[in-house]
């Protein structure tokens, strides 16, 4: 396992510590918060209350992924996040993520200043993905994703196409400390394959690259909570103290503050020696 990964001109340290990655939504139909940065201005402040609150990467997303999103167009996409991503990193020392898994808007996000890309189909999705990251020299987060949620072994399987996911990166260029991987919790599989994912964090470490979390609000947190997407912030928290258990290093998350906190304790606990 590597000890740091470096995502634009920020190393971070993947033996001691949980970052944040936090969500910037320039979408008007996301499940949580879509509709809420409506305006450039509205971005930037979010942006600006984010660090303040302990972000460490901002992830920007054009196009809702919940179940049943309308899909869009890449130049539509393009126009909603190149802008804020400009604007974010002429203001802001951070690196900045795009979540796209369309090449050509991943292309336009890098050469507006974005220094990562987080693909949802861990570039199953876009032939030329790959290249593209590559060839800006950018870093990635690679989703394990598939269509349906059937499985003959859960867990075997999910590893395994994150090695491919890995592997195609690799081949294409993109160094192994530009990588890190994630389980894709609440995309194809049920809220039981995720709770049981959950349980099992600990062996994603099997794969050796940095691993991110991302369960913020999700229907896994809904369904067994029964509560509605803005009430699910205390489940969000179990799943953070999981992934600082677990070791994990990234967690991407809409409520940066309580996050924060949660992992700061969390640490304090697991490092405390007498």
């Amino acid at each position: 396992m590597q000890q740091n990964m470096k995502i634009g001109n920020r190393v971070f340290d993947l033996t001691h510590h949980t970052y944040i990655m936090a969500i910037l939504n320039m979408t008007p139909d996301s499940f949580s918060d879509g509709g809420s940065y409506a305006t450039l201005d509205d971005a930037l402040y979010r942006v600006e209350q984010m660090l303040a609150e302990g972000a460490d990467v901002i992830d920007v997303g054009g196009e809702s992924t919940r179940p049943g999103h309308a899909v869009i167009g890449d130049e539509e996409e393009i126009q909603r996040v190149t802008p804020v991503i400009e604007a974010i990193t002429k203001r802001f020392d951070v690196p900045v993520s795009i979540d796209t898994y369309k090449s050509a808007v991943a292309k336009a996000a890098l050469q507006s200043g974005a220094h990562m890309v987080n693909d949802i189909w861990g570039l199953q999705h876009d032939p030329a993905m790959a290249d593209v990251i590559a060839q800006a020299g950018a870093a990635c987060c690679l989703m394990h994703n598939q269509q349906g949620t059937q499985y003959d072994n859960l867990l075997l399987e999910c590893l395994e196409t994150l090695r491919q996911s890995a592997k195609k990166a690799e081949q294409a260029g993109v160094p192994k400390e530009h990588i890190m991987l994630d389980p894709g919790i609440g995309f194809g599989k049920t809220c039981a394959q995720n709770l049981a994912l959950m349980g099992q964090l600990e062996q994603f470490h099997l794969l050796g690259y940095p691993m991110l979390l991302g369960t913020s609000r999700k229907s896994m947190i809904g369904l067994t909570l029964d509560l509605p997407a803005d009430q699910r912030v205390e489940g969000t928290l179990v799943t953070t103290v999981l992934a600082v258990q677990a070791g994990w290093n990234f967690v991407r998350v809409h409520d940066i503050k309580e996050n924060y906190r949660t992992i700061k304790m969390a640490e304090a606990i697991r490092d405390s020696k007498l």
